[in-house]
C-alpha cells in the first residue's frame, strides 16, 4: 500500500512541476519579439548540427587534456610492462613512452595524429599540470629520506656520495669548455651552460636506485644500506648545489646571485628550526591512519604548496621547496608511509607519466642527424659514465669497500632516471639548454638507466657472486617440499594450514616455506622491515599454533607474477600453494566484453600463444596472475578457493576422467598426516575402468580402511557439501564445471584446485 501511496505521488509531482516548466518556456518564447535574436545553424539540418557540436566538444581544451592523459597513461603502462619484463625499471618504459609520443616517432610517422592530440596550444595545460606532478613527487622523494639512516653513516656516505658529484660535475663543466661554441644557445654566459652541464652529470636517481636495491634483494645487505645512504647525501646535496646553480643563472651573475643564495639559507634554516618542531608535534597527535584528519592533512599540504612557492619566488625553484617540505615531514615511519599513499598513486600514476611526455614533446631525436652529433651524444655518455661511475667506485674502495662492492656502488649511483630529466627541463626551460643538446643529454639519462641491471649482472658474473634464489636450507632434494606463496596475511595463515595438513606427521622429511612478494613501487626504504615484520607476524603465529616449523622468504618484485614461478621452479618445489585472486573480468557484461578483448590484447596471452602455453582464446577461469603461475610452473599446482577454511577433517574429492588418479596421492597424505576422512565421488564413471586408481584405492583402505569412502551418485546433495571442509578437485576438471554452470558450484565447501 505504501509503495503505490509513493508512486501516486511521484507521479503527480513530476507531472504537476513538467507541466508548469513547459508552460513558462512557452510564455518565455513571447519575451524574445523584439530581441533580434539570430537561429544557429540555419539550413545545415539536424545531424549537421550534432556534428559540428561534437568537433567542437573534441576540441574543447578539457576534452584535448583528458584525451592527451588517457594515451599517455595507456602507452607509459605499456612501455613500462615491456621494461618489467626484461628486468629494467618500469621509469625507464615511462621515460621510452614520452619520446614515443613526442616528435621524434609519432611526431615523425604521424604529424596528422600528433598535431591533433598535442596541439601547441594545449602544451601549456599539460605542462602546468606535469609540474604540479613533480611538485607532489619530490615531496614524497623528500619523504623517503632516513635522515636517522644518513646520521649513522654519514661519514662513508658523504665522502663517496661527494666524490661522486664533485668528479663528474668537474668533467661535465670541462665538457661544456670544448662544445660551448657549438651547442650552447645565443646569449647564454658560459658559467650558466657549464654549471648545468655539471650539475646534470652528476645527478642520481634516488627513487630508481631504491627500486632496483629492493627488488635485487640487496636492501638488508650493507652494500644496500651503504648505497642507499649514498644515493640519499647525494640528493640532498645535488638539490642544494641545484638550487644555487638556479640562483646564479637567474640573477645573471655569481654575485647578485649571493642575495638569492642567502635568502635561500635563511629559508631553509627557517625550515628546519621554526617549521619543523611544529609539524612533528603535529606528526606525534596523528601518527594513525584514524588520526589522521583533514584539518591535519590541510596543514601538511599547506606546508607543501607554500614551501614550494617560497622558493619559486626567491628564485631556486618550486621542485626545491617541495623537497624540503618532504625532508622536514615528522620522522615517524608510520605516519610517512599512510601520507605517501594518500598522494603517491596520483602524483606516480597520473600525474608524473604527463612530465614524461611533456619531456618526450621536447625531444626531437631527429635533430641528431649526422655522425658527429651521435659522436657527440657518445662522448656526453662516456664522460658521465667515467664521471658518475669511476668518481662512486674510486672512493668506496678509498673508504674499505671490496672491489665488487665498490664496483656495485659506482653502477648504481651512474642510475639517473627521472630526476635527470628534471634537471634538464629546468635547463630547457630558464634557456640554457638548447633543443639539441637537451636531447644529446636525454638520451645518456636513458642509457645510464638502462645499463645499470646488466653492469650489476656483469660484475656478479666477474666475482662469481650469484644471487641465490632460495635459502641454502631449502634446497635439499631429498625432502617433500611445499611452497606457499600468499598476498595477505590471512591468505597466509589459511594457506599453511592446508600445507600443513599435508606434511604433519613427516617431521624432518619435509620443509615449508611462506613467501610474500611485495612490488618494488609500493615500498619504500624506511618501511621495508617493518612491513615484512606485519606481514609474517600472523603467519609465524600459525605455524607456532600447528607446531609446523617454516622458512620465511620475503622478496621485493618489479614482477611478482614471474618472481613466483621462477622461485618455485629453481627451488624445485614438490607443491606450490597459492589463493585464487579475483579477476576484475568477471561478474559484469562490460567485464566478459573486456575480459575477452584482454585475451587478444594482453601481452602476456600472446607470449603465451606463441610459445604453444595456451590458446589465445581458451577461457580461463582464473585472474591473470593465478592463470599466468599454472602456465609456467613446472610442478604441482595448488589453487585454493578459500570459503573461511578452518578444518580439514572432510574431503570431498570427485573423479570426473583416468587423469584425475592423480589426486589419490593427496587423499594418501590428508589421511596419513591429518587422519582426515575422504569421499571420493566416481563422478564420471572411471574409477572402474582405471585399474591405477582402483590400487591407489585399495592401498588406502588396507591402512586406514575408514578413512575412506566411495560413492557412485550422480546427483550430490546440498547437505553433503555444506558438511565437507574442502574439496580437492583437478583443473581440467574445475574448468568443466565452471564451463557447464553446475550446481555444485554454490554450494561446494572451499575448494583446493590442482594442476598436475
Amino acid at each position: 500500500m505504501k509503495n503505490i501511496k509513493n508512486s501516486f505521488f511521484y507521479l503527480a509531482i513530476i507531472g504537476v512541476f513538467s507541466g508548469l516548466i513547459y508552460w513558462i518556456i512557452l510564455k518565455g518564447k513571447m519575451l524574445e519579439s523584439g530581441q533580434n535574436i539570430i537561429p544557429h545553424h540555419i539550413g545545415k539540418g539536424h545531424w549537421n548540427d550534432f556534428t559540428t557540436s561534437m568537433v567542437q566538444n573534441l576540441q574543447h581544451p578539457l576534452a584535448i587534456l583528458l584525451a592527451q592523459i588517457i594515451t599517455i597513461i595507456l602507452v607509459a603502462r605499456f612501455f613500462g610492462w615491456v621494461c618489467r619484463k626484461i628486468g629494467q625499471p618500469t621509469v625507464i618504459g615511462e621515460m621510452i613512452a614520452g619520446i614515443v609520443l613526442g616528435p621524434s616517432l609519432i611526431g615523425m610517422y604521424f604529424p596528422e595524429f600528433s598535431a591533433m592530440l598535442f596541439p601547441k596550444d594545449s602544451l601549456g595545460n599539460l605542462q602546468f599540470l606535469s609540474q604540479i606532478g613533480l611538485i607532489l613527487f619530490m615531496f614524497v622523494i623528500g619523504m623517503e629520506l632516513d635522515l636517522k639512516a644518513l646520521k649513522n653513516k654519514a661519514h662513508d656516505a658523504v665522502v663517496i656520495s661527494h666524490a661522486s658529484i664533485i668528479i663528474p660535475f668537474a668533467l661535465g663543466l670541462g665538457l661544456a669548455y670544448f662544445i660551448y661554441h657549438s651547442f650552447a644557445p645565443q646569449g647564454v654566459e658560459f658559467i650558466s651552460f657549464g654549471l648545468f652541464l655539471g650539475i646534470a652529470m652528476s645527478i642520481t636517481a634516488f627513487p630508481v636506485l631504491a627500486g632496483i636495491v629492493r627488488e635485487r634483494g640487496i636492501h638488508k645487505t650493507k652494500l644496500g644500506a651503504i648505497v642507499i645512504t649514498c644515493a640519499a647525501a647525494d640528493d640532498i646535496t645535488a638539490w642544494c648545489i641545484l638550487a644555487a646553480v638556479i640562483a646564479i643563472v637567474k640573477a645573471g651573475s655569481f654575485t647578485s646571485s649571493l642575495y638569492v643564495i642567502l635568502m635561500a639559507v635563511f629559508y631553509v634554516l627557517l625550515m628546519l628550526k621554526v617549521v619543523r618542531p611544529f609539524l612533528k608535534k603535529v606528526g606525534d597527535l596523528s601518527s594513525t591512519r584514524e588520526s589522521l584528519s583533514k584539518p591535519v592533512v590541510a596543514i601538511f599540504f599547506l606546508t607543501l604548496l607554500l614551501s614550494s612557492y617560497v622558493s619559486e619566488l626567491i628564485g631556486i625553484h618550486a621542485l626545491f621547496g617541495a623537497f624540503l617540505a618532504g625532508a622536514i615531514m615528522p620522522e615517524n615511519n608510520k605516519f610517512r608511509s599512510i601520507f605517501i599513499e594518500k598522494i603517491e598513486d596520483v602524483s606516480v600514476v597520473v600525474l608524473l607519466p604527463l612530465f614524461f611526455v611533456f619531456t618526450g614533446l621536447r625531444t626531437q631525436i631527429g635533430l641528431i642527424d649526422d655522425p658527429y652529433l651521435w659522436k657527440i651524444t657518445g662522448i656526453i655518455i662516456l664522460v658521465a659514465v667515467a664521471g658518475k661511475f669511476l668518481g662512486s667506485a674510486l672512493a668506496a674502495k678509498f673508504v674499505g669497500h671490496s672491489w665488487k662492492d665498490s664496483l656495485s656502488i659506482g653502477t648504481l649511483m651512474n642510475t639517473r632516471g627521472l630526476m635527470e630529466l628534471v634537471v634538464l627541463n629546468i635547463g630547457y626551460d630558464l634557456g640554457v639548454l638548447s633543443t639539441q643538446i637537451f636531447t644529446m643529454m636525454v638520451i645518456m639519462a636513458l642509457v645510464t638507466t638502462f645499463m645499470t641491471g646488466p653492469a650489476l649482472d656483469l660484475i656478479n658474473y666477474i666475482f662469481r657472486v650469484k644471487p641465490t634464489l632460495i635459502p641454502e636450507e631449502i634446497s635439499n632434494k631429498g625432502k617433500y617440499k611445499i611452497l606457499i606463496s600468499f598476498a595477505s596475511p590471512d591468505k597466509g595463515r589459511t594457506l599453511l594450514k592446508v600445507a600443513n595438513s599435508l606434511v604433519k606427521k613427516q617431521g624432518g622429511n619435509s620443509i615449508v616455506t611462506a613467501m610474500h612478494l611485495s612490488l618494488s613501487s609500493e615500498l619504500h626504504s624506511f618501511d621495508v622491515k617493518d612491513y615484512e615484520k606485519e606481514t609474517f607476524l600472523p603467519v609465524v603465529s600459525e605455524s607456532e599454533n600447528l607446531n609446523q616449523k617454516i622458512v620465511t622468504l620475503f622478496k621485493v618484485s618489479n614482477d611478482i607474477d614471474s618472481e613466483i614461478t621462477e622461485t618455485a621452479n629453481h627451488g624445485e618445489y614438490d607443491l606450490l600453494l597459492v589463493g585464487l585472486g579475483q579477476s576484475i573480468f568477471e561478474g559484469t557484461l562490460l567485464g566478459k566484453v573486456l575480459g575477452f578483448t584482454t585475451r587478444i590484447i594482453n601481452p602476456d596471452r600472446l607470449i603465451d600463444k606463441i610459445t604453444g602455453k595456451e590458446g589465445l582464446f581458451e577461457n580461463s577461469p582464473f585472474d591473470e596472475r593465478t592463470r599466468q603461475i599454472i602456465a609456467n610452473s613446472k610442478m604441482p599446482v595448488g589453487i585454493l578457493v578459500d570459503k573461511e577454511l578452518e578444518e580439514i577433517n572432510r574431503v570431498f574429492m570427485p573423479i570426473f576422467t583416468k587423469e584425475d588418479g592423480f589426486l589419490m596421492e593427496f587423499a594418501q597424505k590428508l589421511i596419513h598426516n591429518n587422519g582426515s576422512q575422504i569421499t571420493v565421488l566416481d563422478a564420471g564413471g572411471q574409477i572402474r575402468n582405471s585399474r591405477e586408481i582402483q590400487e591407489s584405492v585399495r592401498s588406502i583402505e588396507q591402512i586406514a580402511p575408514n578413512h575412506i569412502m566411495m560413492m557412485q551418485e550422480r546427483i550430490i546433495k546440498k547437505e553433503f557439501l555444506e558438511q565437507q571442509d574442502l574439496m580437492i578437485i583437478s583443473l581440467e576438471s574445475w574448468k568443466k564445471l565452471i564451463d557447464s554452470h553446475s550446481t555444485w558450484l554454490n554450494n561446494t565447501p572451499s575448494v583446493l584446485i590442482i594442476k598436475p
